[in-house]
């Protein structure tokens, strides 16, 4: 049993959508954690909040999707490794926007607790950001 999942894992871990939802799970778990401790333990305005947790992120994040979901090698071209660092932050600082924007949204407009809708914004800005990464910055192609 215990064979037949870690080779159910390893299949998995083989399809770039399942690799980009485990990368961005887990930047998405630093930036709720980050954003709950400062807006909730030191009561930092919400959408502050949400910009400083979701830089913090952000360091993960890209680590993560250039090292394992896209697998990239960057000991083979690390001035290309630069270019994709710089299209990943205007496409996360693109995603800060939209995340800000929906954030006020759900929260302001719509009275979502902050929690609540960060959960909601991060997947709907994760959508967007896989597309961006899978075919602009990265340009995935199945190894």
């Amino acid at each position: 049993m215990k064979r037949q999942m870690q080779g159910q894992i390893k299949m998995l871990a083989q399809h770039v959508v399942f690799r980009y939802v485990v990368a961005g799970g887990t930047s998405a778990v630093v930036d709720l954690g980050v954003l709950y401790i400062l807006n909730s333990f030191l009561h930092i305005q919400y959408l502050v909040s949400a910009t400083l947790a979701f830089l913090v992120a952000f360091g993960i994040s890209f680590t993560l999707h250039s090292g394992w979901t896209f697998k990239m090698v960057t000991e083979i071209a690390p001035t290309r490794t630069h270019r994709q660092v710089i299209l990943y932050l205007c496409a996360s600082l693109f995603g800060l926007g939209l995340n800000t924007f929906l954030m006020y949204v759900f929260v302001s407009r719509v009275h979502l607790i902050v929690i609540v809708a960060q959960i909601i914004v991060g997947a709907l800005v994760a959508c967007v950001t896989f597309f961006i990464s899978h075919n602009v910055i990265f340009k995935y192609r199945k190894t």
